[in-house]
């Protein structure tokens, strides 16, 4: 092997190999007078600078300064665009020519390799602060929960669990205007389950305001049990006051007398009520038992 050869493998290791061990490396194999190639290059280079951020880089070899290198990838036509990653080849990126073509390739690889990105590393990164945001606002101190997810809609702004907390903050807040405010400048094609259960908490908040004093609406209802109006109404308050064990049990009541009451009222709300404290918290399941007792029992 030549100096120059030896110089060229070089260059190939530090600047393809080496960033493939933890990034997807798109190699072009092209040339000056390759016409191919040099409609193919400005595409190639938007989509790498598209997925920057999620692992992937574009190694551009010219041929004809390369020839060895060329060679040793058995290169007999160009443009010849390769993916690799951890010194791999992983796919022939050739056929595709379009920026659509080449998008739905690379998002098929990145979900199949363990790609570092600067993505990846961002989301864990807010990972645990998202956890504390969401264990301040589950023990009730909205304003500290708001100022937390505040800090986390200027760090990540497009994170489906930032934006479900900032808005659940916001209507734990009592700010009602701007959870809706923010609900209505999502993307419309947004599809998340905590995207919907902050929809759920502004929807339950509008459906059931807060009430300063409702010890009158308590006395009524003990009074008159079976008056399923001010037991709902009680229910309602009491959801706006954080006292989800005494919402439920009132709705729960409601249901257990007459499950078809206002058509399903009770009911409906009890699962508002579920969506928004969390599908898969402990809490709702204890709750969806005796709501099933109720009903199948």
């Amino acid at each position: 092997m030549s100096p120059a050869e030896k110089q060229a493998v070089e260059d190939f290791r530090r600047d393809v190999v080496e960033p493939s061990m933890t990034q997807l490396v798109i190699i072009d194999f092209w040339a000056e007078w390759c016409g191919p190639c040099k409609a193919l290059g400005p595409t190639l280079e938007k989509v790498a600078a598209a997925y920057a951020d999620k692992g992937v880089l574009l190694a551009k070899i010219d041929t004809d300064k390369n020839q060895f290198i060329a060679a040793q990838f058995q290169i007999k036509s160009i443009p010849t665009v390769y993916a690799m990653f951890q010194g791999q080849l992983v796919a022939d990126l050739t056929s595709a020519r379009t920026e659509s073509q080449l998008r739905t390739i690379l998002d098929q690889l990145l979900k199949q390799l363990p790609i570092q990105s600067a993505e990846a590393d961002a989301a864990a990164e807010i990972e645990p602060l998202i956890a504390m945001g969401e264990e301040v606002l589950a023990s009730g101190d909205a304003t500290r929960a708001l100022s937390i997810f505040d800090q986390l809609i200027a760090m990540a702004p497009d994170n489906p669990a930032v934006l479900s907390g900032h808005i659940r903050a916001l209507v734990a807040a009592g700010q009602t205007d701007a959870a809706q405010a923010a609900i209505d400048a999502l993307p419309a094609d947004i599809k998340d389950a905590g995207i919907d259960r902050a929809k759920a908490a502004l929807a339950l908040a509008q459906s059931a305001p807060p009430v300063e004093d409702f010890s009158g609406l308590a006395a009524e209802v003990a009074a008159n049990p079976d008056d399923h109006d001010r037991r709902f109404a009680l229910a309602n308050a009491q959801m706006a006051a954080g006292d989800r064990d005494g919402a439920a049990d009132n709705l729960l009541h409601i249901v257990a007398a007459d499950r078809e009451w206002n058509e399903g009222a009770a009911r409906q709300q009890l699962l508002k009520l579920f969506e928004v404290v969390g599908l898969v918290d402990p809490w709702v399941a204890a709750q969806r038992r005796r709501l099933s007792a109720i009903l199948f029992g």
